[in-house]
Order: structure tokens, then C-alpha cells, then sequence
């Protein structure tokens, strides 16, 4: 048998390296084939509700989710579905002889689920980079079919997000979203990330209650000049005119995807 048909080798130890450059080169070639070049990703809770036709979000998991804020979470739904339709609106509108700015999520539920479905609402192409999860659902059904992919190795996928993308939208989440968050605007702060990346973090009252940028601030850790890195709104107007002035100035003349 061949090397590269030996399921047995394939899995194993001593193939990772086979896989990890696969989830590479596979990715690489299907974007190449649908003429993807770049991107506005959406993180944000694959818990969030979605809400039912009255408005009203499920019943919350368990007691210890406060309903306030449960029906915050919902809004966040609506809000991450009405954002990336106007975007993947706008996007479709643009001057180019390709697609730019294609809405890109996790390809799971909640607020991943929104932004595929937005995008789908506006008649546009959507990509979800899933990864596979003990627990995890699979990927939602609003993703372009040919482009809903499914990685194993976080930092590939998380390479992917960074690669491609143009500009990133952050709305409400738990360790995942903080841990994407934190990650791009370490690589942002550091320079790492050259090309200009607009980040929108989507509700003031999450954001400033979950992460205290202040604090931060007053020990010294991070200069009040990082905040810059971010818009912080509650606004789905303002979250619209900054990304698509941002992305109008420095991302419609540019070409692939530089870090």
C-alpha cells in the first residue's frame, strides 16, 4: 500500500505534520476555486439564542443565567444577522471583477449561525471554518455549502481567520471569542499583523463588564493608545459606516491577504 493511502499511517504520530499542512493547502486551494480573497469575520457565542418568531429567546440552559441578560444575548443574534446582511449588501455592490469581503464565521450555532444566515439573507457567498468538538454541533446550515469547512487543529483554523481577514466583528462570547480576541490584538499591538485590520467589538455594556480595559490601563499593562485598536459601540449604523469606511479606504484597493 501507499504511503498516502494508509489510513493507519495517516492518523498517526508520525503523519501530524501531513495534516496540519493539509489543513493549509486544501483550505488554500477551495478559496482559490471560488475566487475568495479576503474577508470580514464575525466571532462571538455559539450559546447565543436564537430567537423565536415572537422575539423571545428560548428558556435559558440552566438557572444561573440571568434573563436580562439572556435577552441580551438574543439581541446579539439579531443584531450579528442584520449587520453581515448589510455588509454582504454593500460588499456585492462593490466595483470588483471578484468577490471581496465575504462574511466568514465559525460555522457553529448562536452568533456563528447569525452571520452565515445574514449573509445568506443578502443573497451573498459565506464561508464557516468549523473545528471538530466533542460536544459541538455541526456546522450551521446557512454556510455556502462549498465553502462550510471543518478543521482539527485550533491554530489552523485561527490562522485562517487571520489570514483572510479584512476587518473582524466581535460580539458577546465566552473563552473562545477572548481567546480570538486577545489573539488578534496581541498580533495587532505587536505589529505582527501589517496589513490595517479594523476590529468592531459589538455591546458596551458585555464588553466593558467582562474585559476592564481601564484596569488594564492603570496598571500599566496595555497604553491607552491600544484602545484604539477597536471601535466599541452598541450601534449596528455606526458598527456599518466604520467598517465600510475603513474597508473602502485601505482594504478595496488591495489584493490577497498579508499579515
Amino acid at each position: 500500500m501507499k504511503a498516502y493511502k494508509d489510513a493507519n499511517f495517516l492518523d498517526s504520530a508520525d503523519a501530524r505534520l501531513l495534516r496540519i499542512v493539509s489543513e493549509f493547502i486544501e483550505p488554500a486551494a477551495r478559496f482559490a476555486r471560488h475566487e475568495i480573497e479576503d474577508t470580514i469575520v464575525f466571532m462571538g457565542s455559539a450559546r447565543s439564542p436564537t430567537p423565536s418568531a415572537d422575539g423571545q429567546p428560548p428558556t435559558p440552559a440552566n438557572d444561573q443565567v440571568h434573563p436580562e441578560r439572556w435577552q441580551q444575548m438574543a439581541h446579539a443574534y439579531d443584531a450579528c444577522q442584520d449587520l453581515a446582511k448589510r455588509l454582504t449588501t454593500w460588499s456585492k455592490d462593490l466595483p470588483e471583477d471578484h468577490r471581496r469581503f465575504v462574511v466568514c464565521s465559525g460555522g457553529g450555532p448562536g452568533i456563528m449561525e447569525a452571520a452565515n444566515r445574514g449573509a445568506s439573507d443578502a443573497g451573498g457567498i459565506n464561508l464557516g471554518l468549523g473545528i471538530s468538538l466533542p460536544h459541538e454541533q455541526a456546522n450551521n446550515a446557512y454556510i455556502t455549502r462549498e465553502l462550510s469547512l471543518e478543521f482539527h487543529y485550533f491554530f489552523m483554523r485561527k490562522f485562517w481567520f487571520a489570514y483572510m481577514a479584512k476587518a473582524v466583528v466581535f460580539f458577546p462570547g465566552g473563552f473562545g471569542t477572548l481567546d480570538e480576541l486577545f489573539e488578534i490584538l496581541t498580533l495587532l499591538q505587536t505589529g505582527k499583523i501589517r496589513k490595517h485590520l479594523p476590529l468592531v467589538l459589538f455591546d458596551k455594556t458585555y464588553w466593558s463588564e467582562v474585559i476592564n480595559f481601564e484596569a488594564l490601563i492603570e496598571y500599566g499593562t496595555i497604553n491607552r493608545e491600544d484602545l484604539d485598536l477597536f471601535l466599541l459601540t452598541d450601534s449596528i449604523d455606526e458598527a456599518f459606516d466604520y467598517l465600510t469606511a475603513q474597508l473602502s479606504r485601505y482594504g478595496v484597493k488591495e489584493h490577497g491577504a498579508t499579515l
